[in-house]
């Protein structure tokens, strides 16, 4: 993980978990539109840094959308599991511009900003602990 983000999480650890399911989904979404939004600002400045907000942008909506928040029907991704999975797409936004090669120019900027503000969120979500682990029965095949 970035060290910036790093840092930025253990300055949140002691704050209250203050944010709700219902807050963190519509700051999902809203994130993805941000990303699809600086996608459209980037085209003409800079292409690779436009395929690395569409990255960004399409991983947030998808995983968005394959979530469990209180009142969907899809439960895809437990929401409790997503403590870990926006920390790793904070850290995934934070690197973008190292991984393709644009770390040295002004739109790093975005990505810095997009991925620090994951972590603030992922650290202030007032998260439900992990469900308990269902075994599912399993058959044994016959002995002939």
């Amino acid at each position: 993980m970035p060290i910036l983000n790093s840092l930025v999480r253990m300055a949140m650890k002691p704050l209250p978990r203050m944010i709700s399911p219902r807050a963190h989904a519509i700051f999902d979404y809203f994130a993805a539109g941000s990303m699809f939004a600086s996608a459209a600002w980037l085209w003409p400045r800079n292409k690779r840094a436009f395929v690395a907000a569409l990255i960004c942008a399409g991983t947030e909506l998808g995983v968005g959308m394959l979530t469990d928040y209180p009142g969907r029907v899809r439960r895809v991704i437990h929401f409790g599991a997503r403590r870990e999975i926006d920390l790793g797409l904070a850290a995934m936004m934070a690197t973008m511009p190292d991984f393709l090669g644009f770390d040295d120019e002004p739109e790093k900027k975005v990505f810095l900003a997009q991925g620090l503000a994951f972590t603030v969120l992922s650290e202030l979500t007032d998260f439900p602990e992990e469900p308990e682990s269902v075994e599912r029965s399993r058959t044994r095949p016959r002995a002939a």
